[in-house]
């Protein structure tokens, strides 16, 4: 538990004043509980044994004003902690993102968007928790034993020895049933990931799932891992509960030795009635500090397992390390015997090419025949395993990604439309130029449309561009990389969701940008057959290159291909 403490220390010197204040009210409300456990001695031994009028008028009053500052206290510490927590989350949060905004893209691959979700929200909120309300639990119930123990030992010290024996028959029995909440909060957060993972799969292939009418069978599915999260949550109460026995029946064994003895104490004359019950008191509020103090410390082991979790990430580092190199414009890209393997599969074998702005380079092959993998590495998605990728003639290792993809527009084949306008949609990122995004828009053949629209290029688009057809969709991709003015454009079967006319006024766009460097991935041939250069890939390879009608005189895969589309 120090280590988990000791993370969080720097978080909480931001936060010194409040922390003072919080801590300031613990100690109000927790000398005000001990008040009024010693007020119980006066109440009884003045006012109903000795009848003192006066102490009458005056002991009200002090019990009034023990719980007005207790809830003082209270108000205090549970606002200024809870301040702090929520600031130290919220920081944890954006750090955690900033941190897989620089994993790689092998990284997202193995590592599903449902768990990395459930890290960011849901572990981060059980850290939330211990860092705020149960950090502050702990330090107000440790301060609430310290002064209702000083009263039960200021009242009775012989007595207060007796509770030594009882002591550690609470604390053995909560240390293992702790360690064990932690083993179980490990499991159960596992199955939150997996439950936010499937979850993640429904919402994003909700369409698939009507289609095919397998609302039943995803239901199911979520069922039975709904009912293994239910199994390891009950575990996990199951657990904790066990404290409640424990915890009662120990209280019960104290409270049994101190009627006895002090009840004794009392029929001798060796204690007041008033200071019995002052101690009783004090005793019985002490076994609501202890109780909420080992609940305290199952739920901090809970965060202790999330802050695992998220620890696991942040210590991972990213493969892609950006290089120092300034870059102002791309002039020629060259591969150089390049070699990239995903995991075991080898995706790209012996690559030698070298493209020079301005150029338009044409990618054609059968899925999986390395064309993506081609550009991906372009954007520096990943690194060679072998070989070299040069841009103007330096290592593209040792340029600054930053720069490095400001040069280039990408225009992926599932396009991704953000929950904005279409203004934002076309600069993201950038500073919102109207002039400009008409421009782009009208370069994509779209700005007809747009115009028309009630609120035009500040129309809200819905959630992955709901509110568009396939076609519009892509068209605002190819706006959002016109808008850039990039050196590279890159269209990875970019134009796949368009009709052959649209196609071929965007294809004639791309054609008039003649001071750029262009690849387009293409599906269907008739997309690149007037690039300056085609590469033909099969399996990793680039098998053939030239122009349309040089490869169909002379490469037999591009042929095949060909008759394929024809």
């Amino acid at each position: 538990m120090l280590n988990f403490l000791k993370k969080y220390l720097p978080f909480y010197k931001k936060h010194k004043f409040k922390i003072i204040i919080a801590i300031l009210g613990m100690i109000i409300a927790s000398a005000s509980t001990a008040a009024i456990a010693y007020l119980v001695k006066p109440v009884l031994d003045e006012i109903f044994i000795k009848k003192n009028e006066h102490m009458l008028m005056i002991l009200p009053i002090g019990i009034i004003l023990s719980y007005f500052l207790k809830g003082l206290g209270n108000y205090l510490s549970t606002y200024y902690i809870g301040y702090v927590g929520r600031d130290i989350v919220k920081e944890i949060r954006e750090q955690f993102l900033a941190k897989l905004f620089t994993m790689d893209l092998d990284f997202f691959r193995k590592n599903h968007s449902g768990t990395l979700i459930s890290r960011t929200i849901n572990d981060i909120d059980k850290i939330l928790s211990a860092v705020s309300t149960q950090m502050a639990n702990l330090i107000k119930n440790f301060l609430s034993i310290i002064f209702l123990s000083a009263v039960v030992i200021y009242q009775n010290p012989r007595l207060a020895a007796f509770l030594l024996i009882v002591v550690p028959l609470i604390v053995i029995p909560v240390q293992k049933i702790s360690k064990k909440v932690k083993k179980i909060a490990k499991e159960s957060q596992k199955k939150t990931a997996t439950l936010t993972r499937h979850l993640s799969e429904i919402f994003k292939n909700i369409e698939t799932i009507k289609a095919y009418n397998a609302d039943t069978y995803e239901l199911n599915i979520f069922k039975t891992r709904n009912d293994e999260f239910l199994k390891i949550d009950l575990h996990t109460v199951k657990t904790k509960a066990m404290l409640i026995p424990i915890l009662e029946t120990t209280s019960a064994l104290m409270a049994a030795i101190i009627i006895y003895v002090g009840g004794k104490e009392v029929i001798h004359g060796e204690m007041t009635t008033g200071a019995f019950f002052s101690f009783l008191t004090a005793l019985f509020m002490l076994t609501d500090p202890i109780r909420r103090l080992s609940t305290t410390l199952s739920n901090i082991q809970i965060a202790i397992a999330a802050q695992e979790r998220i620890e696991k990430i942040m210590k991972q580092k990213p493969k892609i390390i950006s290089g120092k190199l300034s870059l102002k414009k791309i002039d020629t890209i060259e591969f150089k015997e390049v070699f990239l393997k995903y995991g075991k599969k080898t995706a790209l074998k012996n690559i030698n090419y070298k493209a020079q702005r301005p150029k338009i380079v044409g990618l054609v092959g059968d899925s999986g025949g390395g064309k993506s993998s081609f550009v991906s590495l372009i954007l520096r998605f990943y690194d060679v395993n072998k070989g070299k990728l040069l841009i103007n003639n330096k290592d593209i290792k040792d340029y600054k990604i930053k720069d490095l993809r400001e040069k280039i527009a990408y225009i992926p084949q599932n396009v991704h439309i953000f929950n904005n306008t279409i203004a934002h949609n076309i600069a993201y990122g950038k500073e919102i130029d109207e002039e400009k995004i008409k421009e782009a828009l009208k370069k994509a053949n779209l700005l007809e449309f747009v115009e028309s629209l009630p609120d035009g290029i500040y129309t809200k688009l819905q959630e992955n561009g709901s509110n568009l057809s396939g076609g519009q969709r892509q068209r605002i991709a190819i706006a959002r990389a016109l808008y850039t003015n990039p050196d590279v454009l890159i269209l990875d079967e970019a134009t796949s969701a368009l009709d052959n006319k649209s196609e071929a006024v965007i294809m004639k766009t791309i054609e008039n940008l003649r001071d750029k460097l262009i690849f387009i991935v293409a599906h269907r041939l008739s997309t690149v057959e007037n690039a300056d250069e085609i590469l033909v890939f099969k399996e990793g390879e680039i098998v053939c290159r030239g122009k349309k009608e040089e490869l169909l005189d002379s490469c037999e895969e591009f042929k095949r291909l060909y008759n394929k589309n024809v």
